[in-house]
């Protein structure tokens, strides 16, 4: 079961889409919807480095 409590990502270099509690964190961060997120983890993998680069951020 999802930890509520927990707001942010446990590993911030990488981003998981199937923790509802990291996608909230990611959403906000990078300012982006669930779907853009998904969609460039899909297309460049879970590091958060490289989604930041592909969203330009």
């Amino acid at each position: 079961m999802d930890d509520l409590k927990n707001r942010g990502a446990q590993d911030r270099a990488r981003i998981n889409v199937n923790e509802p509690h990291e996608v909230r964190y990611w959403t906000e961060q990078l300012q982006v919807t669930e779907e853009q997120l998904r969609k460039v983890v899909g297309e460049v993998g879970v590091s958060a480095d490289a989604v930041r680069q592909k969203l330009g951020r």
